[in-house]
């Protein structure tokens, strides 16, 4: 009987290479792992040859497992024989475990500070991309102030690439993070396999339908005739950058996610850096204005997007690659899971952007073209004050879902604490300066005097509430690390569709509050929205953990 020449071999790991001799004796052989066939091998050579490559398994969840190679009975037409051997195996182990194991056992400050504060960098580099180019178009020579306008115009469209990339690398890693705190390597691995194959397929048709429809799209967000002319090709050459934008943005909360997060910090300051050399290159030495800006901003995309796919591909602890077509059925589910938990938050950014549409709409008629540059500065403001509060809500994340996938409801308490105090502190700071120092931050953006006196009026009316924006931060947090994906949808839509919304409208043409209206509906929807998405989170905490 073949099957009783066989070897069996006990290791533990997530992969082994097997290596063998071979010669004319040699036959055919089938590799199992723990009973299961996965591999087979042919032994036959004409010349004895020693410790020659045979096959990798891989994939496998890291703990012991026996390999058990069995002669088939079969060989080469050659073949004078159908004896199987075994010269070495080398087994793959992960190695890098500090950063998981210090969820469960380091303090919970420490967890989220050493995750949040590289994160942090990273996002005030990752600004750059946009930022760098208001300040460096707003500085255009007689055209600045209209250029601003034109590229605060294109606003919703970078937004909705930024939510989709969110909605497949944000949105799955949560469910990766639980998978890892149940010690469960393979099916987070698949998890980040099938988020990389979605924001690739994403990426390409939003590019498309984007390069299709980006003019009439421009006009219906608030475009006029002065500003379409730099806001189009603004746009066509932002959108050719589409798929490295998507995967530099949704691969890189993988990289934070298995402990790397100064990695994480690296992969966005290549790009920054790039932006922020190349914009006044592109825009005043070569003199391409607005389109420089645009130009710059793809290739630094490039450059992050590179070494992000170098790193999970070659140097994280679970490694990045396309799904196989036999992986597709698995995976749905995984899929459907991962828009389930990013949908919150593509909500979220997808509503700020309906939210800047209709802004822009009502500004223009209500105030001109010169408002609308004029929000584009109040935006630009809240992205950077915004950003440290999502480095630590993003940093506070997978640290409650670790611990939550763990079993450890007094270190997630102990995490929303955390991430609640050190969420209001960090806000009360920055609404001091906004309401008793605006021109400081609005003259980041512009130099122009006549902005300048509308923005700082602007400013403390929209930021007049900003305090409450916590709660809905922290709140969506929660619910996004715990898996409740009903009430982060719900109050994603909440603040904005059922309250900002509509009251752009109704406070400036059913009470006549002008431009003053369309400010004010943010700062009342802070505080209904933010408070009740409060109120609800502690209500589910003292009922389910």
């Amino acid at each position: 009987h073949p099957e009783a020449t066989y070897y069996e071999v006990k290791f533990t790991g997530h992969k082994i290479d097997i290596y063998s001799g071979k010669n004319r004796m040699m036959g055919k052989v089938k590799y199992l792992i723990d009973g299961e066939e996965k591999a087979e091998g042919d032994l036959y050579n004409a010349t004895n040859i020693n410790s020659t490559f045979i096959t990798t398994i891989s994939d496998l969840e890291e703990k012991e497992h026996t390999l058990k190679a069995v002669a088939t009975g079969e060989r080469n037409a050659s073949g004078t024989g159908s004896d199987i051997l075994i010269d070495a195996a080398e087994v793959y182990v992960y190695t890098y475990r500090e950063p998981e194991e210090a969820k469960l056992h380091g303090t919970i400050t420490d967890n989220i500070l050493s995750a949040s504060i590289p994160m942090l960098v990273a996002q005030l580099l990752n600004l750059l991309y946009n930022v760098v180019d208001r300040i460096y178009i707003a500085r255009i020579p007689h055209i600045g102030t209209t250029a601003i306008g034109a590229v605060g115009i294109c606003f919703p469209v970078i937004v909705i690439i930024t939510a989709f990339a969110n909605l497949f690398g944000s949105g799955g890693t949560p469910l990766f993070s639980i998978y890892r705190g149940r010690k469960k390597n393979k099916e987070a691995a698949l998890i980040m396999d099938t988020s990389f194959s979605m924001l690739c397929a994403g990426a390409f048709i939003l590019m498309s339908c984007g390069m299709l429809f980006s003019k009439p799209i421009l006009m219906v967000f608030g475009a006029s005739d002065s500003t379409i002319v730099y806001a189009y090709p603004y746009m066509m050459i932002y959108l050719i950058g589409t798929i490295p934008s998507m995967l530099a943005l949704g691969l890189n909360p993988y990289i934070n996610a298995q402990g790397y997060s100064t990695t994480g910090m690296i992969s966005v300051a290549i790009g920054a850096v790039f932006n922020f050399i190349l914009d006044p290159l592109f825009i005043f030495v070569f003199g391409l204005g607005v389109k420089g800006a645009a130009v710059a901003t793809v290739i630094s995309q490039c450059f992050s997007a590179m070494f992000t796919i170098y790193f999970l591909t070659h140097k994280s602890e679970l490694r990045m690659r396309f799904l196989k077509r036999s992986e597709l059925a698995e995976c749905a589910g995984y899929a459907k899971n991962i828009i389930s938990l990013g949908t919150a938050g593509f909500i979220m950014q997808v509503t700020n952007s309906l939210v800047t549409i209709c802004c822009n709409n009502v500004l223009a008629v209500t105030g001109g073209d010169i408002y609308i540059s004029v929000m584009t500065i109040v935006s630009s403001v809240r992205q950077l004050v915004d950003t440290p509060i999502h480095a630590i809500n993003e940093g506070s994340s997978p640290v409650i879902s670790y611990n939550y996938g763990a079993g450890k409801p007094t270190r997630i308490r102990k995490a929303i604490a955390v991430l609640s105090i050190m969420t209001l502190a960090y806000t009360a700071v920055m609404w001091s300066i906004i309401i008793f120092a605006p021109g400081a931050l609005i003259s980041i953006f512009s130099s122009d005097s006549s902005l300048l006196s509308d923005a700082i009026v602007a400013l403390k009316q929209y930021f007049a509430a900003f305090i409450f924006m916590d709660l809905q931060y922290v709140g969506q947090t929660v619910f996004k690390s715990l898996n409740k994906k009903k009430q982060a949808i719900f109050f994603s839509l909440l603040r904005k569709v059922f309250i900002v919304v509509p009251l752009t409208y109704l406070f400036p043409y059913a009470f006549h509050m002008g431009t003053k209206g369309v400010f004010l509906a943010e700062p009342i929807s802070n505080v209904i929205g933010g408070s009740l998405c409060f109120i609800t989170m502690l209500v589910m905490l003292k009922r389910s953990v």
